[in-house]
């Protein structure tokens, strides 16, 4: 399949519905109906288990603190080995989505069972009602929860990566900055590499895979302005973040995915240039044909790709 060859029918079909969800749950003012799209948006009960090619994996949910409603879902493999802790940030623009969506459930249970690795995908808090840093005090506030009670999840947490998609890509840079920043605060838990699966980064310039592949002109500023504070642009630190230094920090090795299909992806190779001229280890792998969100379809081939170069990442540093 070429890079502008034609995607599976039934790719093209899920691609519809998803854009006929959006178009019906998003209001005249571009605002999300969110009580009409949770309707919508399919859960995966836990506890449950699930047989992952010839690996079960078990999954519970976690409850950190009730009052704001912040959990994780445990994604915990059925192998000999003591394998190491990813903790997970879905996407979804920072306004929809939780790790009981059916796509995350689907996706986290295949990284536990692939790489292998106990996987924890949190539930934050999510925008327009709760605005930045309100997502990345309920990640760094997860990996503290899991660093004081790590005999619960049966990972070694000595080897914890932390890993996101599309927006909680973004989650996960900014946790993973503040864990390194603060590490005195933590007693067992080690991040050890970051796993950035086409993390929503931007600025007030336009790139020229956004002019070129956006299909809806705004939609992504309108992500922005739910999450960053009131009067913010685009150029703030949590979406333009190669403004900033990490070179006196000990930011771990990072895998960063980019799709040829992304309107994102220039902010993403950017963002692997600056964690290289800041003197951290960073590969970036490249999908051709990949477009944003392509790891909710597994029916694709890239899917399987990154299964695999998640996997590697876990058996071996960066170069």
């Amino acid at each position: 399949m070429s890079n502008s060859g034609p995607l599976p029918l039934l790719t093209r079909l899920k691609l519809f519905l998803s854009e006929l969800i959006t178009y019906l749950t998003t209001r005249s003012d571009g605002s999300l109906n969110r009580r009409l799209f949770n309707l919508l948006d399919f859960k995966a009960l836990a506890p449950s288990t699930k047989l992952i090619n010839t690996i079960h994996v078990t999954t519970s949910d976690v409850t950190v603190d009730p009052s704001r409603n912040l959990w994780f879902r445990l994604f915990t493999p059925a192998t000999s080995t003591h394998v190491p802790l990813i903790v997970y940030f879905h996407g979804g623009g920072f306004t929809k989505y939780a790790p009981d969506s059916k796509v995350f459930d689907h996706l986290c249970s295949h990284l536990a069972a692939r790489v292998p690795a106990v996987v924890a995908s949190v539930n934050y808090r999510l925008a327009p009602d709760h605005k930045h840093p309100t997502q990345y005090e309920d990640g760094f506030d997860v990996l503290r929860f899991i660093d004081a009670r790590h005999h619960d999840v049966n990972a070694d947490i000595g080897r914890c990566f932390v890993g996101g998609d599309s927006a909680g890509g973004n989650i996960a840079h900014h946790v993973t900055v503040r864990a390194v920043e603060e590490v005195e605060q933590f007693g067992k838990m080690r991040i050890v590499g970051l796993l950035g699966l086409q993390p929503f980064f931007g600025g007030e310039g336009r790139t020229e895979s956004e002019v070129r592949l956006t299909k809806v002109p705004g939609r992504m500023d309108r992500y922005w302005r739910d999450f960053l504070p009131e009067g913010a642009d685009r150029d703030h630190p949590a979406a333009n973040v190669c403004a900033g230094d990490l070179t006196k920090l000990g930011f771990p090795p990072s895998l960063v995915v980019v799709g040829g299909r992304d309107p994102l992806q220039d902010w993403q190779r950017r963002y692997a240039e600056w964690l290289r001229t800041c003197g951290k280890r960073v590969v970036v792998v490249d999908y051709p044909n990949a477009f944003h969100a392509f790891y909710a379809f597994p029916e694709l081939p890239e899917f399987d790709l990154l299964l695999d170069d998640v996997a590697r990442q876990r058996s071996k540093p960066c170069r």
